[in-house]
């Protein structure tokens, strides 16, 4: 069962500053508790991350993911699902804009789709998790940097 969520958030830096922020994927773990390890497995020629494996654990459920990045200059990061342990499916994207008060706006999308069969609250309760840290942890993060 897919499930799919979104959330949009404020927060107080410049759209390149928070990009920077995303795209230093192995610096995951310190903003998102799910996130136990990231290694960067390849790049563009850009130097931002393209094949990226991570290690995760969600709501007590351990996985280990391989996702490709894709950008869209500094207004767009987003990720599929190449090879996960627990997923069928998985698609993420941030969507950065700079507001009149010199803050950025971002929108997170996620969808999942378990390969085991799970209760629609628990996969939503993880979706949940996901969004709230993606909010949570990356302004608290940029705040401290």
């Amino acid at each position: 069962m897919a499930v799919s969520g979104s959330k949009e958030f404020e927060i107080d830096a410049a759209p390149a500053d928070v990009m920077s922020a995303l795209v230093a994927v192995e610096r995951l773990p310190e903003w998102s508790s799910a996130h136990k390890s990231v290694t960067v497995e390849s790049s563009y020629d850009d130097g931002r991350p393209r094949l990226v494996r991570m290690t995760m654990s969600v709501l007590g459920i351990n996985d280990v993911q391989l996702v490709e990045y894709s950008y869209d200059g500094d207004a767009v990061i987003a990720w599929t699902l190449i090879e996960s342990d627990q997923q069928k499916a998985q698609d993420g994207r941030y969507q950065l804009a700079p507001t009149e008060r010199g803050t950025t706006s971002v929108e997170f999308e996620l969808t999942v789709d378990p390969k085991i069969p799970l209760p629609g609250f628990l996969v939503k309760k993880g979706q949940k998790t996901a969004l709230d840290t993606a909010s949570k942890g990356l302004t608290k993060f940029l705040e401290q940097r």
